[in-house]
C-alpha cells in the first residue's frame, strides 16, 4: 500500500495551483503548509503531476482489479510500487514491476514451504531413530536380564557343586584322620615296644659297662703297680748310667672307654629322614644351622635349637628343610650328594653330587642355581673367602672356578691327567687341587697355568689343606705319607712317615698366627686307614703325639674352634673327643652305624657327626 504524507500531497496542490495562475493562493497555501521548509527537491516533481497521480491512481485501481485473481482486496498490490513510480513509470512498467515482484514473492513462499517440509521430515526421521534406538536398547536389556539370569542360574549350580565337594572332601579327610589315628596308634605301640626291649638292652649294657670298668680299674691298678716297680728300676738304672734318653710321642689307647668318658644318649638328639648313607655335614659359621648329604639324593638343613640337647630349653621338633637333587623316587647313585660347603655369611650353600652338577641354595631349603659344566661326580668344592666365587674338583679331571653373581663358569682348569679328588683356596684368588695322578697343582684365578706344582708323593693324593695364614699346604696320600709344602720351595719342606697305611684325612688347627687362638702352636692332625690319628709339629716335622683308640680306619677329624680338643669318628662306629694338650679320650659316643664325617659348632659345645644307618647325631660337649 502507497503511503503519501499531507506534506507531499500540500507540495503537489501548491504546484497545481502555482501551474492553474492562482499565485495568491499557492502562496497562501505554501506558507500555511510550511512548503519553504520541504526537503522535496521540485526538480524531480514533473509538471501537472497532482492530475497526472489521481489520473493513473484511476487506472491502477483498473489494473490491480484485472490483474488479481482472486477476491481479496487489491490494496495489497499497490504495496510493490512507491508513489514516485505511480508519477514517472508506464503502466506497463508497473505491471511488469510488480509481476516480477510478485514471482519473487510466491518463490521465497516456495521455499520457505519446501524448507519446512524438509524440516518436517528431517524431525520425523529423527523421531523414528529415536524410537528405533529406544526399542533396541529394551531388546538389548531384556538380552542381558536373560543372560543375568542365566549366570545367577549357573553360579547358583556351582556354588551346589562346590557345597558338594566339600561335603566329599570333609568326608575323605574324617576317613583320612581316622586312618591316621589308627595307624598312630600301632606306631605308638610299636615304638613303645621298642623303647622297652632299648631300655632294657640299655640296662644290660650299662651292667656289661660297669663290669668292664671294675675290670679296667683292676687292670689299671696292677699296671700302675707293675709301673711304679719299673719306674724304681729304671731310676736306679739312670743313676748308674747317668745317661739321657729323649721321650718317646706320647701315644694312648683307649680300647676300652671308661663309664666316665661315655656321653649318655640324654645328651645326644638323633635326626632321622635319610634313607641312606650319610656322607658329609657341616655347620653353618653364623647360625645354629647343620647341613648333610646323603646317598637317598637329597641333602638336608637342620635348625638345631639352643640349650642341651633334649633339654626343656628346646621347643619342639626340629625343622629341616630337605634338599631334592632329583624329582621323584630314585635308586640311581649317580644323585649321591658327595660333598657340601656354606660360604662366610652362612647365607648360602653349595652342594656337589654324583650326577656332576653343582647346586646353590638359600639357608631355607631353596634352590638359587644349578651349576652345569663337570662331565662326572664333583668329589670337592669350596667358597673363597669373600663368597664371589665357588670351586669345584670333578672325576673329570678339572677344577671350575664358578662366579656366583652371575651363575656361569668363569674358569675351568685342565692340568691333572686323572680325576681331581679335592679342591682348597688359599686366598680369594688363589688355590690348590689334587689328584689321582699324585700331583698338586696351585692355581689362580685368570691364569691359564699353575703358580706352583708340587710333585713327591707316590700314590693318589686324597686331600690337601691350607693353613690358616697360607702360607703352607699340607697333603695326604695312598703312600701312607702327609707332607708340609711351602711356596718358597719345589720340594716338601716336612716328609711326616709314621703311618702304615692310606691318610683319608688332615686338619690344621685353628691356632697360631692369623687365628682366634694365637698364643698356641700350630698343629697338624693327620687320620689313617691303620685307625690312628696323628698331631704334628709342624716347626720341626715330628710327631707330637700317636692317638690310639679306633679299631676301624678313622674317616674324619675336626679340631674345636678354641684348639684345645680333636673329635674323631671311624668306621667302627664311635666318635672320640681327645684332649689335644693332654693326647686323650676325655669323651666317647658309640652310634650305631660308621662315621664319615665329624665336625663342630661355632661355639663348640655341639658336634655333628653323620652314619652310614643313614642318621645324622647333635652331641653336647661339656667339660
Amino acid at each position: 500500500m502507497i503511503n503519501m504524507n499531507s506534506h507531499e500531497l500540500n507540495y503537489l496542490v501548491y504546484r497545481y495551483l502555482h501551474e492553474s495562475g492562482f499565485t495568491h493562493t499557492a502562496f497562501t497555501l505554501g506558507y500555511e503548509a510550511a512548503l519553504n521548509k520541504s526537503t522535496i527537491d521540485g526538480n524531480l516533481v514533473p509538471p501537472g503531476a497532482l492530475v497526472t497521480f489521481v489520473q493513473k491512481g484511476i487506472q491502477y485501481l483498473e489494473l490491480e482489479a484485472n490483474l488479481t485473481c482472486n477476491d481479496s482486496d487489491v490494496d495489497e498490490d499497490f504495496s510493490f510500487i512507491q508513489p514516485i513510480d505511480l508519477i514517472t513509470k508506464s503502466v506497463y512498467e508497473l505491471q511488469q514491476m510488480i509481476k516480477e515482484k510478485k514471482q519473487n514473492l510466491q518463490k521465497n513462499k516456495n521455499r520457505e514451504k519446501n524448507r519446512d517440509n524438509r524440516e518436517q521430515e528431517q524431525e520425523h526421521s529423527r523421531e523414528k531413530d529415536k524410537e528405533h534406538s529406544r526399542e533396541k536398547e529394551k531388546e538389548h536389556s531384556r538380552e542381558k536380564e536373560k543372560e543375568h539370569a542365566k549366570e545367577r542360574e549357573k553360579e547358583i549350580e556351582q556354588e551346589h557343586a562346590r557345597e558338594r565337594e566339600k561335603e566329599r572332601k570333609h568326608a575323605r579327610e574324617r576317613e583320612k584322620k581316622m586312618e591316621l589315628d589308627i595307624h598312630r596308634e600301632k606306631e605308638q605301640e610299636k615304638e613303645k615296644q621298642i623303647r622297652d626291649k632299648e631300655r632294657e638292652l640299655e640296662k644290660e649294657k650299662i651292667e656289661r659297662e660297669k663290669d668292664k670298668a671294675k675290670q679296667k680299674e683292676k687292670k689299671n691298678e696292677d699296671l700302675a703297680d707293675v709301673r711304679r716297680e719299673e719306674d724304681k728300676i729304671r731310676g736306679q738304672h739312670e743313676e748308674n748310667v747317668m745317661t739321657e734318653v729323649a721321650p718317646d710321642p706320647m701315644e694312648i689307647d683307649n680300647n676300652s672307654a671308661s663309664m666316665s668318658t661315655l656321653i649318655p644318649n640324654s645328651d645326644v638328639t638323633v635326626l632321622k629322614g635319610h634313607t641312606s648313607e650319610v656322607f658329609v655335614c657341616a655347620w653353618s659359621p653364623t647360625g645354629s644351622l647343620l647341613a648333610s648329604g646323603s646317598g637317598d639324593s637329597t641333602a638336608r638343613i637342620w635348625t638345631i635349637g639352643d640349650g642341651p640337647c633334649r633339654s626343656d630349653t628346646q621347643k619342639g621338633p626340629l625343622d629341616v628343610a630337605v634338599l631334592k637333587h632329583y624329582r621323584g623316587r630314585t635308586n640311581d647313585k649317580s644323585k649321591d650328594v658327595t660333598t657340601l660347603d656354606w660360604n662366610g655369611e652362612g647365607t648360602l650353600l653349595a652342594t656337589g653330587s654324583y650326577d656332576g652338577q653343582a647346586r646353590i641354595w638359600s639357608k631355607d631349603g631353596e634352590l638359587v642355581s644349578t651349576l652345569a659344566k663337570h662331565k662326572g661326580p664333583i668329589f670337592s668344592l669350596k667358597w673363597n673367602k669373600k663368597g664371589d666365587y665357588l670351586l669345584s674338583g670333578s672325576v673329570d679331571k678339572t677344577a671350575i672356578v664358578w662366579d656366583i653373581k652371575t651363575g656361569e663358569w668363569k674358569q675351568q682348569f685342565e692340568f691333572h691327567a686323572a680325576p681331581t679328588l679335592d679342591v682348597d683356596w688359599r686366598n680369594n684368588v688363589s688355590f690348590a687341587t689334587c689328584s689321582t695322578d699324585n700331583m698338586i697343582y696351585v692355581c689362580k684365578v685368570g691364569d691359564n697355568r699353575p703358580v706352583k706344582t708340587f710333585a713327591g708323593h707316590q700314590g693318589e693324593v686324597n686331600a690337601i689343606k691350607w693353613d690358616p695364614t697360607g702360607s703352607l699346604l699340607a697333603s695326604c696320600s695312598d703312600d701312607s705319607t702327609a707332607k708340609i709344602w711351602s711356596m718358597k720351595q719345589d720340594t716338601c719342606l716336612h716328609d711326616l712317615k709314621e703311618h702304615t697305611k692310606e691318610i683319608y684325612t688332615i686338619r690344621w688347627s685353628p691356632t697360631g698366627p692369623g687365628t682366634n687362638n694365637p698364643n698356641q702352636s700350630l698343629v697338624l692332625a693327620s687320620a689313617s686307614f691303620d685307625s690312628t690319628i696323628k698331631l704334628w709339629d709342624v716347626e720341626t716335622g715330628s710327631l707330637l703325639h700317636n692317638l690310639v683308640a679306633h679299631g676301624d680306619p678313622v674317616y674324619s677329624v675336626a679340631f674345636s674352634p678354641n684348639g684345645e680338643y680333636l673329635a674323631s669318628g671311624s668306621l667302627d662306629k664311635c666318635l672320640h673327643i681327645w684332649s689335644v694338650k693332654e693326647a686323650r679320650v676325655v669323651k666317647t659316643y658309640e652310634g650305631s652305624g660308621g662315621i664319615f664325617e665329624v665336625c663342630w659348632n661355632k661355639e663348640g659345645d655341639k658336634i655333628g657327626a653323620c652314619f652310614s644307618n643313614n642318621v645324622v647325631c647333635i652331641l653336647d660337649f661339656r667339660m
